[in-house]
């Protein structure tokens, strides 16, 4: 047998699963993890879009009774809480989680049960807000559940805990991600990869992570908080027991509007990586990018009352915050300036990918537009709670986040699969949705401006607004089949595609260096980089490194500004830990909706888990 050929065979021995269901409940392999993220987040985009076409379908006729005003507060409550927390972030932290060790050729993260914990916590919240809609107790007061109406004198029952505690899953859940993926770019990255050699791609999730590090915690906050309200009788948003309703929002809102950020900065690092690409020539103003997303990390978090210039907030506040609502908008311009420079200088190869990077492109600035609109504080007291707040909310984040989502998964899926999806059918997707979604969302800002207010159920007859409506759920109609061609055709050319080679693009980054799709340990070797399209190299073979352990899991760990090799670090093997670690957190969160006990009773499980995590083991040594 040859040398190289006994070199995998070892390495698929470390490095695969236990067959079978174990290996299914154990497994830490960041490129499994990663896909049961991505599919059921697009399962739940699925659900959300039904609800969406449902509340479109209640409005496209006046004095419409299909749907009475609580099913319409459950439906728009439940669509805007799943779109925002348990699709948008997860999908990005799921897209950084299959691609940083790749790109970084490393063979896993740099905590692979903290990744499978995650996940695990993910989806308990997913059931929690779920299985809560199938009992008939869905949140009903909105995808932020303002008080007072979300206090205990306004919201009897358990909707607003269930609302609230979902909000604890994910967040732990995307804390741990974000730690994750911070820590594996920041010490895991490859000989000669320096931050100033770093991709576009690994500095958006960088500064994605760190966003969320420092943003979630407030939202955690602020939901504990609201449950103590409700449930030990404190008084921290009752105004009555000196608390301040106001605060609530000041909370929500400091983790809220970098939550927009946090899902539009991952797509900035798509679209770079897929104009790169398409356009055969590296990035214009590499540096001028990089630095424009670290702008936007950075005044992300100055601009949150940009959403409370209607509360009676003082003047010179809501002018400062105009100020900063506006200037982010000028690292957003420098981005789009750079890849429309890329293109122009470049070569451009207008496959499927490239589409989409043109549909968020235009999409996009007609969202930014508006969000400069909105900036100011007095033309948003007249348009804050209308239908073009509605319209300009959609073009940021599904023009802004999606379309670039939808070119990633068309331009990695090769990588994944080993497989092409049907450029025809591809274009047809891209036609329906993006045309779809213009059609249905900008006749909105009409409709605002016309004065329809956001957040009914109905509305008279005589009014001038039945005519965009009517246009409006004609256009999600038309964008929901563009979805569902978008998943056929994934789905056919997971089984029937065309073989597409490990690189069909000629991607410039590491992910492209191995085979497709991935085997479990990447790649054999450590690659060593010199330059920011180490793929491009000419007629160079790819420098690589050894020492590497190949019978037990093991990762090279680097120094953060200049990646150069520090030692090698054990990387965790498949465990039933992090599952059961999950399993005891999620019955503690979900008790505590009913019993304050249940935090310290809970303690005991969680323990006991964690101690399992952590029992030290003796290392085993591969046999065979």
């Amino acid at each position: 047998m040859r040398p190289e050929q006994t070199r995998l065979d070892r390495l698929s021995l470390t490095w695969r699963d236990p067959p079978g269901l174990w290996g299914f409940l154990t497994t830490v392999d960041h490129k499994r993890i990663a896909a049961r993220y991505i599919v059921t987040a697009l399962l739940l985009m699925f659900l959300a879009g039904m609800l969406a076409l449902d509340m479109r379908w209640q409005l496209s006729t006046p004095e419409n009774v299909r749907m009475g005003p609580q099913l319409y507060n459950e439906s728009f409550s439940l669509h805007g809480s799943t779109m925002l927390f348990l699709v948008s972030v997860p999908v990005m932290e799921a897209m950084a989680f299959w691609l940083v060790p790749l790109m970084l050729g490393q063979r896993n993260m740099a905590f692979p049960r903290l990744g499978a914990f995650s996940y695990w916590l993910y989806l308990g919240g997913v059931l929690t807000l779920w299985i809560s809609h199938a009992l008939d107790i869905t949140p009903d007061l909105g995808w932020f559940e303002y008080p007072p109406l979300s206090g205990p004198a306004y919201a009897p029952g358990h909707r607003a805990d269930i609302w609230a505690q979902m909000i604890t899953f994910t967040e732990v859940a995307a804390l741990a991600a974000s730690v994750n993926v911070a820590a594996t770019i920041l010490k895991m990255r490859p000989p000669g990869m320096t931050l100033a050699r770093m991709p576009v791609f690994l500095w958006a999730m960088l500064v994605a992570s760190i966003m969320t590090i420092l943003s979630m915690p407030a939202i955690m906050l602020v939901t504990s908080m609201l449950i103590a309200d409700r449930l030990v009788s404190t008084h921290f948003f009752s105004p009555a027991g000196g608390g301040d309703v106001l605060l609530f929002q000041h909370l929500f809102w400091f983790f809220g509007h970098p939550e927009v950020y946090i899902i539009f900065v991952p797509a900035t690092g798509f679209v770079s990586a897929i104009v790169e690409t398409f356009s055969r020539r590296p990035l214009f103003g590499h540096s001028v990018i990089v630095l424009a997303i670290l702008s936007i990390g950075a005044l992300a978090f100055g601009l949150w009352v940009h959403h409370m210039f209607a509360v009676g907030l003082p003047r010179l506040g809501n002018n400062f915050y105009t100020a900063a609502s506006m200037a982010i908008a000028l690292p957003a311009g420098l981005q789009i300036f750079c890849w429309i420079a890329t293109i122009w200088s470049g070569r451009p190869w207008l496959a499927t990918p490239m589409l989409w990077v043109i549909g968020f492109v235009t999409t996009f600035v007609i969202g930014g537009l508006s969000g400069v609109m909105t900036a100011s504080a007095a033309l948003d007291l007249q348009l804050t709670d209308s239908y073009f707040i509605v319209a300009h909310f959609h073009y940021v984040l599904v023009g802004g986040a999606m379309f670039p989502l939808f070119g990633a998964f068309c331009y990695w899926y090769p990588k994944a699969t080993g497989r092409m999806m049907s450029e025809r059918w591809g274009r047809i997707a891209f036609a329906l949705i993006v045309g779809g979604f213009n059609l249905g969302f900008f006749p909105m800002h009409l409709l605002g401006l016309l004065g329809m207010p956001r957040r009914v159920y109905t509305y008279p007859a005589g009014m001038g607004w039945e005519r965009l409506n009517q246009v409006a759920t004609l256009g999600s109609v038309i964008a929901v089949a563009g979805g569902l061609v978008f998943v056929a055709n994934a789905l056919v050319c997971y089984w029937r595609g065309a073989p597409s080679g490990p690189d069909p693009w000629g991607g410039s980054t590491l992910e492209w260096a191995g085979e497709a799709p991935a085997p479990s340990w990447n790649l054999a070797y450590t690659p060593m980089v010199d330059s920011l399209t180490p793929m491009w190299n000419g007629a160079a073979p790819l420098r690589v490194a050894d020492g590497v352990a190949i019978e037990r899991r093991e990762v090279l760990i680097t120094s953060v500004t200049d990646a150069d090799p520090l030692y090698r670090q054990k990387s965790a093997s498949p465990s039933i830990w992090p599952l059961l670690s999950a399993l005891a957190v999620s019955v503690m969160f979900i008790a505590s909706i009913f019993t304050p006990w249940a935090i310290v009773v809970g303690a005991v499980p969680i323990g006991a888990a964690l101690t399992g995590w952590f029992w030290p083991q003796r290392p085993r040594r591969n046999r065979g």
